[in-house]
């Protein structure tokens, strides 16, 4: 994935014959290329590939991911506490079996040195699983700000108000940070955001679709009975959820879509103060940034003017009741999970019962678990790498990127659409990649965070201002390229533009993305295409607007940039015309960056293997050759069941294709592929010559 505020959010071989394909033509090649095993030939088994997953009723040359997958898919319904299954939720729970044993560990030593990392995850944890005394204490913690809220008389005290909910977490009306200058990546700029919405995204508010107006209509009655909660009474609570959603819905139609925020040159408007001021009067500015303890910022990134501009008229128009009414609703929705059970469970049934499809709620130590790597993730994966990442595995993880960059400027040196003078930058921009491994070098400092057994929501409260203190302290001083966007235990990886580096944290790379154990192919078609994968970032529609410094600007010839666009165009086009529900297709557009990724990294990836396999005598496993076996492993890695719900929602709002086009979409683009399973015209994974993607 790339970074941005995204993962995303992905063999029983009872004989002894390989699937062939369905077609007579087909089944010739596939026997030329791979023939089958006789009885007498001895079989190796393989590690990392379970043969029980596939269906060998399914060509692979019909549906690869149905072929590789299909007996996993039929065992493994997604379970009642999921919206949605797949290798990256199994290894997150194999991972959560160290974490358990961490924080447990972490529980029962009482007399941790205050600030230690074991005081920290050890108190964070216990006062989460403490249900009793969060029922007991009820609304108590949260009083403050319900009064700071009610205590809002005029225009000048809501500022402050909103002001102070924004170092609190909260999401109400617009986004607020630092972060890197776009076109000055060695320095920190503030930023400002569209925001202020409670469904996931704008569209949900303003498409006519049915779906869209139940979901709308549903959130509706959710904020309403989240208000009833709070001690309104039925009759009022439906009065002001109305309100809500009617100003949300406002906010809604002056943002931009998804795909418009993937232009990062359209999200890239930097304005002094004095212009912001002028652009949205009714902020007051100067005095909105001193209570943002940001006065030091002298100019700032407007991502989206044109909101700006209906905020502003907002404020003015909007009455003050209203605007109370409004905070109070975002500030239960960002605290809810930390309240007594009431809440919690409504939120539940809400965004993960209603919204995605989820039956029950995940089990109380896992939410703590995982909120806890949320909170304190460098203080908890600080035990968690000891535990289970070897200096050995990390050297092999560092010896697997860099085979992947090597493949990729061998990829970028032979392009027969590309000029000389584009190669030799994008060449520059290859061998300057960042790439961090594991776990931190430096690991976060949390000084000044406190943390005890005596409430969650303080806790909570208590971390989400020390987080906001310490991004804000960023305001003039250089960045620090030794920071991570990731805790250890995540089971994901990212591309940073800015930064121009990739980030593979301990959490993935275990099996079955890397396994030490497992023969090179299936290495490379796993954690090798991952690498690949977040390599071609640097190099999709959006990462290739960035130069080797992280900086915003155009390398590229203007002749080249039209050759690219011809290629990116095609993606957006195949990937569109896919369908994993009845009238729903996936968004070419949205996904463009992260299709343009899938593609070049498993091309990369393969070309890796066959380098890393040149010089050895390497056999079938499992009855199946290096180069299917690559493909097997990639196929495994995207697993995934999900609910239909979750389905329509990632279509929507997510910029990662559903996971069965995640697997068929690149291997349909690649005659590696065809060759390996004797795929041929006639069959559905198989696209002419013209018609198939061909960037990197």
């Amino acid at each position: 994935m790339k970074k941005r505020n995204l993962l995303w959010l992905a063999s029983a071989f009872s004989g002894v014959v390989a699937a062939g394909c369905s077609k007579p033509a087909v089944q010739q090649t596939a026997t030329t290329e791979t023939p089958a095993v006789s009885q007498s030939e001895p079989e190796v088994k393989g590690v990392g590939l379970n043969m029980a997953n596939l269906d060998r009723s399914v060509s692979p040359c019909e549906d690869f991911n149905m072929f590789a997958n299909g007996g996993w898919l039929k065992n493994n319904p997604v379970p009642a506490a999921e919206y949605r299954w797949g290798s990256f939720n199994e290894l997150a729970n194999n991972n959560n079996a160290a974490l358990r044993a961490v924080v447990d560990a972490a529980v029962a030593q009482t007399n941790a040195a205050k600030g230690s990392s074991t005081q920290m995850v050890g108190d964070f944890y216990a006062a989460g699983m403490d249900s009793v005394a969060i029922e007991q204490a009820g609304l108590t913690p949260l009083k403050p700000e319900l009064d700071r809220i009610n205590a809002i008389k005029d225009r000048t005290t809501l500022l402050q108000t909103l002001a102070h909910q924004k170092m609190m977490g909260s999401g109400a009306l617009f986004g607020f940070g630092v972060s890197q200058d776009r076109k000055n990546s060695t320095q920190h700029i503030a930023s400002i955001r569209q925001g202020g919405l409670g469904l996931p995204d704008r569209d949900y508010y303003l498409n006519t679709d049915a779906r869209s107006k139940s979901v709308k209509e549903e959130y509706e009655r959710h904020v309403s009975r989240m208000f009833q909660l709070l001690g309104d009474s039925e009759a009022k609570a439906r009065q002001n959820a109305a309100k809500v959603v009617a100003m949300e819905t406002r906010l809604a139609k002056a943002s931009m879509s998804r795909v418009q925020q993937r232009d990062p040159y359209a999200t890239y408007n930097k304005m002094s103060i004095a212009e912001v001021q002028k652009l949205a009067p009714n902020f007051n500015w100067s005095s909105m940034l001193t209570n943002l303890n940001a006065k030091a910022a002298k100019e700032m990134i407007v991502a989206q003017p044109e909101f700006f501009k209906e905020a502003n008229a907002m404020l003015a128009s909007v009455p003050v009741a209203d605007w109370k009414t409004y905070l109070r609703w975002h500030l239960v929705r960002s605290t809810a999970n930390y309240l007594p059970m009431a809440f919690v469970q409504e939120n539940f049934n809400f965004y993960n019962k209603f919204l995605s499809g989820a039956k029950a709620m995940q089990p109380r130590w896992k939410r703590i678990l995982n909120t806890t790597d949320a909170t304190i993730g460098e203080a908890l994966g600080q035990a968690y790498v000891e535990k289970t990442f070897s200096p050995e595995a990390k050297a092999k993880a560092l010896e697997m990127v860099n085979n992947l960059r090597a493949a990729f400027q061998e990829h970028v040196k032979n392009l027969d659409w590309m000029s000389e003078t584009t190669k030799q930058q994008a060449l520059t921009k290859l061998n300057a990649f960042a790439v961090k491994i594991g776990y931190p070098d430096k690991w976060r400092d949390y000084s000044g965070l406190n943390i005890s057994r005596t409430s969650y929501l303080q806790n909570m409260m208590n971390a989400a201002q020390w987080n906001y203190r310490r991004n804000v302290s960023k305001l003039g001083q250089p960045v620090d390229r030794t920071e991570w966007g990731m805790t250890p235990p995540t089971v994901n990886a990212y591309y940073s533009p800015s930064m121009n580096e990739i980030v593979f944290p301990a959490g993935i790379l275990q099996p079955p993305f890397f396994d030490p154990k497992a023969d090179d192919a299936v290495n490379y078609g796993g954690m090798g295409a991952v690498i690949g994968h977040e390599l071609t970032h640097g190099f999709d529609d959006q990462g290739s607007q960035f130069d080797h410094e992280g900086n915003l600007r155009d390398w590229w010839t203007a002749e080249d940039k039209a050759k690219f666009k011809e290629r990116t165009d095609l993606v957006d086009r195949q990937y569109s015309a896919y369908q994993p529900l009845d009238s729903v297709f996936v968004n070419g557009k949205l996904t463009m960056g992260e299709n343009i990724a899938d593609i070049g990294g498993l091309n990369i990836a393969f070309s890796a293997l066959q380098k890393a396999i040149a010089n050895k005598n390497v056999g079938k496993i499992d009855g199946f050759t290096p180069d299917q076996r690559f493909f097997l492993a990639w196929a495994q890695i995207w697993r995934n069941n999900s609910t239909q719900a979750a389905l329509r929602q990632q279509v929507l709002t997510d910029p990662h294709s559903p996971a069965m086009f995640r697997i068929n979409g690149p291997l349909s683009n690649m005659p590696q592929f065809y060759k390996a399973f004797g795929c041929g015209p006639g069959n559905k994974m198989y696209r002419p010559d013209a018609e198939r993607v061909h960037i990197w």
